[in-house]
């Protein structure tokens, strides 16, 4: 109830201030998911910052929305109500990475573009109108309303995202995202020994020998506690098994990193308050995950991942579920325990193959320049 209050608030600021005609050239830039710099929104403004075309940004921020949900801070909450509409109300652009359930209850003007970048560059498991139920579901399809273009990797997928966010196909646009561009230059940036900058920055921060391989262990948060009990259990026994060549480098969801904190293991690195996600997979030589998005910026590198999904089939039966048959389709092996995950970091039993396939079939954009086509869609008039 308090937050309808506060949508309906937002929208009568809205409103009125819909009567100002919209401002040239201004972006309003909703990042409720990820205010980091490596975001698909935060890209596309570095980018257009570098054009120096006289563009002016104003933001909603995913730390300034969890400051107003504390109700903690009484200007940030006057700032999000009465200053932040206006600033969407006049914008000629709206770039977006996530659902922004206010704009539920608005309409914004018709000559106002909507880019919805969105946070993942794909999806393993459904999400959306696919499984949210009741009044979320329909508010979040009213929000979506107002979404003029939906920015995809490739064609094979607009229907799908049509679908997921409410809208119709002639709205969604395979491009490519932002994050793919940003992780093809990252690739690019290496010292005079080849080793790769952003490597070199995390092995420093957190003290680690180059002689060392960097894990990174990034699975997918459960909602109940006995999910997070699991993935804790299973750090312990990674620790305790892995060939001293390695180092496993956490990347939880907060909840259980704070849990984690109490881990005291030398091999254990926490990256989980690391910001950037994508110097995180420059920085790894691994990737164990199980049902995470993070697998598609992650193949561009073509770096060896492996799917410890202990739970596949409860996740299947009780959990969101997946677009396509898990097993077949993810680009690496599919493991069930940790014994089979030890025997094949030992073995290095990975499949580069099925990662080239993968790449094939959902990047047919990678060539460094989605950023640019993004761009295109407002800049060239």
């Amino acid at each position: 109830m308090i937050k309808t209050i506060g949508y309906y608030i937002f929208a009568a600021v809205f409103y009125i201030c819909r009567l100002f005609p919209l401002k040239q050239k201004k972006v309003f830039c909703i990042m409720t998911h990820d205010d980091g710099g490596d975001s698909n929104v935060s890209l596309v403004v570095k980018k257009l910052k570098q054009l120096n075309a006289a563009y002016t940004f104003s933001y909603i921020t995913k730390s300034e929305t969890e400051s107003v949900k504390s109700l903690k801070s009484v200007s940030k909450l006057l700032e999000f109500f009465f200053i932040k509409p206006y600033h969407l109300a006049r914008s000629e652009i709206i770039l977006m990475d996530n659902v922004f359930l206010p704009m539920a209850y608005i309409r914004v003007k018709k000559n106002a573009k909507v880019i919805q970048l969105w946070h993942g560059t794909g999806t393993i498991k459904k999400f959306g109108q696919d499984v949210n139920t009741g009044r979320l579901k329909e508010e979040e399809r009213r929000a979506n309303r107002n979404i003029t273009h939906l920015i995809v990797n490739n064609e094979q997928i607009a229907e799908l995202y049509a679908r997921v966010f409410g809208i119709d196909t002639h709205k969604v646009y395979p491009l490519g995202l932002p994050r793919t561009d940003d992780i093809l230059n990252r690739m690019r940036r290496v010292d005079e020994d080849n080793i790769n900058i952003d490597k070199i920055s995390i092995y420093k921060r957190y003290n680690l020998s180059l002689e060392k391989k960097l894990i990174l262990y990034a699975p997918t948060f459960r909602d109940i506690n006995l999910g997070s009990d699991t993935v804790l259990g299973d750090v312990e026994k990674m620790a305790e098994k892995l060939p001293n060549d390695y180092i496993l480098g956490l990347r939880l969801h907060p909840y259980v990193a704070r849990i984690a904190k109490r881990l005291n293991k030398e091999n254990v690195c926490d990256l989980s308050d690391e910001r950037s996600l994508s110097e995180l997979i420059m920085a790894s030589d691994l990737l164990i995950t199980d049902y995470s998005s993070i697998i598609y910026e992650y193949c561009i590198t073509k770096k060896p991942m492996i799917f410890y999904a202990y739970d596949l089939d409860d996740y299947i039966n009780n959990g969101r579920g997946f677009y396509n048959n898990y097993t077949s389709n993810v680009p690496g092996p599919v493991i069930k325990d940790m014994e089979e995950l030890i025997n094949t970091i030992n073995r290095e039993d990975y499949s580069i193959e099925q990662i080239h396939t993968f790449i094939r079939n959902n990047f047919p954009n990678l060539d460094g320049k989605a950023t640019d086509r993004v761009i295109d869609i407002f800049a060239s008039k």
